[in-house]
């Protein structure tokens, strides 16, 4: 293929390529792009909303077992004086009481004078006497009546928290403090945990852990907010917010106030850790995404070399339907020129022979006396030889221009070849060519001008019988259906014709025989039938071997093909 033809039809596919993915593309971006974001804003908005609704509830639930444990204790001291209290006995029987209603959540229990000095208790250490006139507890007892104390060590050096009321005032003023187990306390907290990293503790007003944060690492996260996120007007008083640790992991951090505001439940959970679901579901959707895009890509340019193939092969066509269109052009200007000669030439041929016919029966009747006779009479049988020549060949010209029976009819090959070969015998007698006849007789028949088609076939047989003169040979001709055609061969065991002339063995006046022996009009006056009857015609041959031509024609014969014809011979 010619480099600027290739370049061409290199262009046309990266471009058909790039407008089909370009097309393809676009919408899928755009609309993907716009379901992604708003995917993404309807999921995050849930999880949030999740994380502040479980938050508020633990805090809620935190607040309940508060408030009961300090109710329970403003019931006994109520219900008892100091005298009732420090009695012996009667501080232990109030904690059973209160263990077997509540298990083991509370501790102990002690009677704190206004000195400060623990005067009764009931409980596993051995606090009786302890001075508690030093701590923060009994300090902000003597400003409020009921208190929830932080989480302090003490003098038992384990984490724990107390709850106090008090009664009285001045030096009659008197305390009733409740330890609260730190372990079931802490329990409620740690119950809150949501996907793998997702964790709860509790922070004083100060920022002082109250509870145990999940591990030492996460001791290391910042409080102080980054970034708040959202705040639900729902579920007043919880608060959003971004928070990193040490490492630079992003953290979604949910608080809610707690015990009047004097604590906060902080909940923490890896932004990664609570997103999960949704980075899976992008993942899996840009696979797909990427999948379906991969697959454009190859189905545009798969699609498009085919169209670039298929306009190759249209503009192959295209070309050679140009070229036979041209070559047909030419046969017929060639055959309206022949004709013109050929009706130019006839007459005064016919003439001529007939004068010299006239001038040897002259010779016959009354010049025999002529010294000369004899070289007279040899030179009127030239002149008669030469001039049926010409006319053989003005009949060939005419018959070049389509001056033949046309008329389509029905008929049988095998029956056809057998005329043919019936009429050509007497010549391959002589030429001591034996036929050698493979016909189907089972074919169907078809429809065709039989004028025109014994033309081609006798012009086929006279040449392969003339090859082979004077040493002789075979003559083989064939009849057989393949791929819905009917095909017709004529072989012979001749010379064989070189490979430099079979490109112009079809073209007029072209030929291979000696001079006067042939016209070169036969060929190309068989090429031209068969093509007109929507057939081919071709030609292999071995120089030493043979030559075959085989003809091919439409099965059934295009309906069409009569008055295209027809049309030809009005032109």
């Amino acid at each position: 293929m010619h480099p600027e033809k290739k370049s061409s039809y290199d262009n046309l596919s990266r471009n058909l390529s790039l407008t089909v993915i370009t097309v393809s593309f676009a919408p899928l971006i755009l609309v993907g792009g716009l379901l992604f974001h708003q995917f993404r804003s309807i999921y995050t908005e849930k999880v949030f909303a999740h994380l502040a609704e479980v938050v508020d509830k633990h805090a809620a639930n935190i607040n309940t077992f508060l408030r009961d444990k300090l109710t329970e204790v403003q019931y006994i001291s109520r219900t008892s004086s100091f005298e009732d209290l420090t009695a012996p006995g009667r501080l232990e029987k109030a904690l059973r009481g209160m263990q077997q209603q509540y298990g083991r959540i509370f501790v102990d229990l002690g009677i704190v004078d206004s000195q400060g000095r623990q005067v009764a208790y009931a409980g596993p250490f051995s606090l009786y006497g302890a001075d508690y006139s030093e701590a923060d507890w009994f300090r902000n007892s003597k400003e409020r009546d009921a208190i929830i104390s932080d989480v302090f060590e003490g003098l038992r050096q384990s984490p724990h928290f107390i709850i106090s009321i008090s009664q009285g005032k001045g030096e009659d003023r008197w305390t009733l403090r409740a330890t609260i187990d730190f372990l079931s306390f802490s329990s409620l907290v740690r119950n809150l945990h949501i996907g793998e990293t997702g964790f709860a503790y509790i922070v004083n007003s100060r920022g002082v852990y109250q509870t145990r944060p999940k591990d030492k690492r996460n001791q290391d996260l910042e409080l102080t907010p980054r970034r708040e996120l959202t705040r639900l007007e729902s579920l007043a008083g919880v608060s959003i917010y971004e928070s990193f640790d040490g490492e630079g992991d992003n953290y979604i951090t949910v608080s809610a106030p707690i015990k009047g505001g004097g604590w906060e439940l902080i909940y923490q959970q890896k932004a990664s850790d609570a997103f999960s679901a949704m980075t899976r579901t992008e993942f899996v959707t840009l696979i797909i995404f990427l999948i379906g895009g991969v697959s454009i890509v190859a189905m545009a340019l798969i699609i498009s070399r085919k169209l670039v193939l298929r306009f190759q092969a249209i503009d192959q066509e295209s070309e050679l339907m140009s070229k036979q269109i041209v070559e047909t052009g030419k046969l017929a200007a060639i055959g309206e020129l022949a004709a013109g000669i050929a009706h130019e030439i006839n007459n005064p041929v016919a003439i001529m022979i007939e004068e010299a016919g006239w001038v040897g029966d002259l010779m016959e009747d009354e010049g025999r006396e002529l010294p000369s006779y004899a070289e007279i009479r040899r030179a009127l049988t030239q002149v008669g030889n030469q001039g049926r020549r010409c006319k053989d060949i003005t009949h060939k010209l005419l018959s070049f221009a389509r001056q033949t029976d046309s008329r389509v009819i029905e008929m049988s090959v095998p029956e056809f070849i057998r005329e043919v070969v019936e009429i050509s015998m007497q010549q391959a007698r002589f030429a001591q060519v034996e036929f050698d006849l493979d016909l189907d007789e089972s074919m169907p028949r078809i429809s065709t001008s039989a004028t025109e088609l014994q033309q081609v076939l006798l012009n086929l047989v006279n040449n392969a019988i003339q090859a082979m003169e004077p040493e002789g040979g075979k003559l083989s001709i064939s009849c057989f259906m393949e791929t819905g055609q009917a095909v017709i061969t004529v072989g012979d065991t001749g010379p064989g014709i070189p490979a430099a002339n079979l490109g112009r063995i079809f073209d007029p006046f072209f030929t291979t025989k000696p001079v006067g022996k042939g016209s070169g009009l036969g060929l190309s006056i068989c090429f031209g039938i068969i093509h007109q009857m929507g057939g081919e015609i071709d030609v292999e041959s071995t120089v030493g071997v043979g030559t075959r031509f085989t003809i091919r024609l439409p099965m059934p014969s295009p309906s069409w093909q009569p008055e295209t014809r027809q049309e030809n011979q009005d032109d």
